[in-house]
């Protein structure tokens, strides 16, 4: 999914004098930060979200990249009520497709199937400044609800299965009803982002600089780094976030670690990469992030994708706090974990509530061995 090249884009109306207006005042013309399309990205996620605005040319080629799924006809009526208090959640997967390119990235072969490699819910609060972020262990043993995916096909429960087959299963709706199952709240909107997109849109972002007190060399994801500061290419970038064996006791909750700690540095430096003074590399990340998503339908367009932003761009990462669900491990299986009941009601009970995450719901529970081991440079 290399991102095209195309000439500077003119907007109709950037051009031509300025004429003074009343009380000796400059009428200002539309600005090309407000008119271009801004884009950033939360992977491992993270989340991939558009801003700005976009006409003609540019608004279609772009509207015409984006794919979505429709989870309100798939899902029904039979989920948990939308609570009305201005916050937002959002489930947000990275697929570990090997369809196309993603085989060449991921290894493997391409048996036509996917699970979701990363999976998160972003809590944003009521007004947009602050949010939280659940981060769903793979290896999580759930019971998945009955559901039917958005090519109608009806598929049974089933119980004590990991949480990452819900998506093979049943793709984004039966990932979408088990969660929501398992937490009681509503997700709002629905954002998936592939290895290739991911790998493209850090490529297309120029690099995510790092800092490592660690070395971290995993064969099996490609990753080979000393202990101290790196710039991370795309390819690099996809390696960190999936290496589960190159740091810390191999676990996946070791590796969510290392995404949390990834997003962050990401985000950071977003707000520095300078796209807006930059037209072709602001298209070229936006033609990259369109193409590299799957939303849910209520986003399925470059306009709604905009209004979404908008009330995200605020939130640096010193306002987010990233968690990981509450399990412990399986005394059957050390490499699987099971939901921690109690403390993870916690959890829910806040975010359904728009209250911060309480310290006592993460308190004791399981936890990897990579932290601090990446941070922003």
């Amino acid at each position: 999914m290399a991102a095209e090249s195309t000439p500077a884009i003119t907007e109709p109306g950037t051009t031509g004098p300025r004429r003074r207006g009343g009380k000796g005042r400059r009428r200002k013309a539309p600005s090309t930060a407000r008119k271009a399309l801004r884009a950033t990205a939360w992977t491992a996620a993270g989340v991939v979200v558009l801003g700005g605005a976009g006409a003609g040319f540019v608004y279609f080629k772009l509207n015409g990249n984006l794919r979505s799924v429709d989870l309100n006809q798939a899902l029904g009526t039979d989920r948990p009520e939308k609570v009305d208090n201005g916050s937002e959640n959002i489930l947000v997967l990275g697929s570990d497709t090997r369809a196309g390119t993603n085989r060449k990235l991921g290894g493997g072969t391409d048996d036509g199937s996917a699970r979701s490699d990363t999976a998160m819910i972003v809590h944003v609060y009521e007004g947009h400044k602050r949010a939280s972020v659940v981060s769903i262990p793979r290896d999580t043993l759930v019971d998945r609800p009955e559901c039917t995916d958005t090519k109608g096909t009806a598929h049974p429960a089933a119980t004590a299965v990991m949480f990452n087959e819900a998506y093979s299963t049943g793709g984004a709706a039966c990932a979408v009803k088990t969660v929501e199952s398992i937490t009681g709240i509503r997700m709002d909107h629905y954002l998936e982002v592939d290895f290739q997109g991911f790998q493209q849109l850090i490529d297309d972002l120029g690099g995510v600089r790092i800092t490592t007190t660690k070395p971290i060399h995993d064969k099996q994801s490609h990753l080979d780094l000393e202990a101290g500061p790196h710039t991370l290419d795309g390819e690099q970038a996809l390696g960190l976030v999936r290496t589960r064996h190159g740091v810390g006791d191999g676990s996946d909750l070791g590796r969510i670690q290392l995404q949390q700690a990834f997003i962050k540095a990401l985000i950071d430096q977003v707000k520095h990469v300078g796209v807006l003074t930059n037209p072709k590399k602001l298209y070229d990340l936006a033609d990259t992030a369109t193409k590299a998503v799957t939303t849910d339908s209520d986003l399925g367009s470059v306009n709604s994708l905009i209004d979404f932003a908008g009330g995200l761009k605020g939130i640096s990462s010193s306002h987010m706090k990233m968690v990981t669900m509450p399990v412990q491990y399986d005394p059957a299986n050390p490499n699987r974990v099971l939901l921690d009941t109690a403390k993870a009601q916690l959890v829910w009970n806040a975010l359904r509530n728009d209250q911060e995450i309480p310290k006592a719901a993460t308190e004791g529970t399981a936890t990897g061995e990579a932290k601090g081991v990446v941070s922003a440079s």
